[in-house]
């Protein structure tokens, strides 16, 4: 069963859903989202993380989800997100040491959280690890760059339009919906956590770089899949496999695959 709940923190309150076995075994695992998605994303795949022997939890970033919205000024950063994390962990696992895994925006967050406290994350599982050009980070900002809401409902077009686009095999047209409500949530700041993103872009990478435990680059067939190809070098305790057949809305589309594959990583780490 799926419980949600909420961790204080200093700008109000931090949502989360997991699931809690009564007599976990295995480590845990913090599941990270995307921008500017929630926790929510992992809805369906979080009892086949457990399987009743881990807890497995998803919170949501501040301003994203059911969590409180931080203040404009000084803008939210993946620093920011990283700090929160470390304080739903503390509060709901305690101090012992987690798996990460992290989405899009997520990767990001999951590398933060071990540049400021690597004794206690075991492994990091990416999806996505894009390694971008100049041009092509201007590109991306400039895409992502939050658009004015309007009488016409421009926004809210372009919005469906881009899920419509980038759909990926096995995505219902609910999927779709339900990604288009997580859009919403944060009103005019819904473009925050993609900002944070772009911002912390140069630091992933060079972060990334420097980390010694393992990591695992899943390459799905999204807006970053190319991207992500590029990854290797980078890695000091990595592999990286793609995943053409799956896309966008593959960790509801798919979620007992997609559990099997990261379960599989955990399971090898853990002998």
């Amino acid at each position: 069963m799926i419980i949600k709940s909420y961790t204080n923190w200093k700008y109000g309150q931090l949502h989360c859903r997991g699931v809690f076995p009564s007599e976990p075994f295995k480590p845990p695992i913090v599941c990270l989202h995307m921008s500017p998605k929630s926790g929510r994303s992992y809805n369906e795949i979080l009892p086949f993380l457990s399987d009743q022997k881990r807890i497995v939890i998803a919170p949501d970033y501040p301003g994203h989800g059911e969590s409180s919205l931080p203040p404009a000024d000084p803008h939210v950063t993946i620093k920011d997100f990283s700090e929160s994390i470390w304080n739903v962990i503390d509060d709901l696992i305690g101090d012992q040491p987690v798996h990460l895994v992290g989405h899009h925006t997520g990767s990001m967050v999951s590398v933060e959280l071990t540049k400021q406290q690597p004794h206690r994350v075991l492994s990091l599982i990416n999806i996505a690890a894009p390694l971008f050009t100049e041009e092509e980070l201007a590109e991306f900002c400039d895409m992502f760059t939050p658009i004015p809401i309007d009488k016409k409902g421009n926004r809210f077009r372009i919005m469906w339009e881009r899920i419509m686009f980038h759909r990926g095999p096995g995505m219902t047209l609910q999927m779709c919906a339900d990604s288009m409500a997580e859009n919403l949530r944060a009103g005019d700041n819904y473009e925050w956590g993609h900002e944070a993103a772009f911002t912390y872009a140069r630091d992933y990478i060079s972060n990334l770089a420097k980390i010694e435990k393992p990591v695992f680059v899943m390459n799905v067939n999204d807006d970053t899949f190319e991207h992500t190809k590029r990854i290797d070098p980078i890695l000091k305790n990595g592999k990286r496999i793609d995943y053409p057949d799956w896309g966008h809305g593959f960790l509801s589309a798919f979620p007992k695959d997609v559990a099997l594959e990261i379960n599989k990583f955990h399971n090898k780490i853990e002998q």
